[in-house]
């Protein structure tokens, strides 16, 4: 049974509220957890959520903006703590080296669990495995910062009834998947004539950021996309200055890149009603939109 999910561990961007914690964000993507940029609080936030430790199998840290990894010490350490079994892959830009250095040894403690560090030197795959392909792209901040975006592959989906008419069963449905064709009483049984395609899910995370192409490169047909609005069209040109989206530029991207759920999150203290967020969103993008609050848990949708 898949289980995909996202859970949303904090929504405020530099400034948290009473309502929202720094930034936090697990997905939930079949046994893999991947842990996005931990701000402050990120670990009570688990617990109120309640996610373990050892869910995490990989550490995304977008840019080393404080409210995106001031989280990492804690993190970190509970790891060894609850003594996670697995290695935890810890993705980051390789130009903030130190800071992740410094945000992993911060304080005194008995480091049990095995944290691999995989820093990001550029635009790529960054691992492949059983979830997928994820990738991270260089986006446009004060600061070097990536955006993630993860890619099941395409596959198949069998269809019993067509098998059991060409009397396929067992084993021999492992050698049809394998060599595309099966000979079966005289006739040859072709793998298309017994399966349909089963398109891959696709997931993205853009965090802070200036409208860029890179940003449509992430989101191109995902199933979920997460990204920051952190202003209201309203504030465009401060926005801009200082490498950040609005709420109308995230719906512009996400109906642009034929995205089926958005979630808008990392919002600015300033504001303290959220469903303008929505609003602005909406006036460019008509699928399913949510507009992200502290522990929310959010579906992957259904495969198309």
């Amino acid at each position: 049974m898949s289980n995909r999910e996202l859970i949303v561990l904090g929504t405020a961007s530099q400034v948290p509220t009473r309502a929202r914690n720094h930034n936090g964000y697990l997905l939930r993507w079949d046994d893999q957890g991947f842990l996005f940029d931990p701000g402050e609080g990120t670990q009570r936030q688990m617990v109120h959520s309640g996610v373990a430790a050892s869910t995490i199998t990989r550490l995304c840290l977008t840019h080393f903006h404080g409210d995106h990894c001031l989280g990492v010490p804690g993190i970190v350490q509970r790891l060894s703590l609850d003594k996670v079994p697995h290695p935890v892959h810890a993705h980051y830009p390789a130009s903030g080296a130190a800071y992740f250095h410094r945000l992993r040894y911060a304080a005194a403690f008995h480091e049990t669990a095995e944290l691999r560090e995989e820093p990001i030197t550029g635009d790529g795959v960054l691992a492949t495995g059983g979830f997928g392909t994820l990738e991270a792209r260089r986006l446009a901040h004060p600061v070097e910062a990536y955006g993630y975006r993860l890619v099941e592959p395409d596959s198949l989906r069998m269809l019993p009834d067509k098998l059991a008419e060409a009397g396929i069963s067992g084993l021999q449905v492992r050698q049809l998947r394998r060599d595309g064709h099966l000979d079966v009483d005289g006739r040859r049984v072709e793998l298309a004539e017994v399966s349909v395609p089963r398109p891959g899910q696709k997931f993205a995370f853009v965090m802070d950021t200036g409208l860029c192409e890179n940003v449509f490169t992430l989101a191109r047909d995902a199933d979920l996309l997460v990204i920051e609005s952190t202003f209201l069209d309203t504030e465009a040109e401060l926005a801009a200055q200082v490498g950040h989206l609005t709420a109308g530029q995230a719906g512009l991207v996400a109906a642009e890149c034929g995205v089926r759920k958005l979630v808008l999150t990392h919002f600015s203290q300033r504001y303290p009603d959220l469903e303008l967020f929505r609003a602005e969103a909406a006036k460019h993008f008509d699928g399913e939109l949510v507009v992200a609050a502290d522990l929310d848990r959010i579906a992957v949708p259904p495969r198309r």
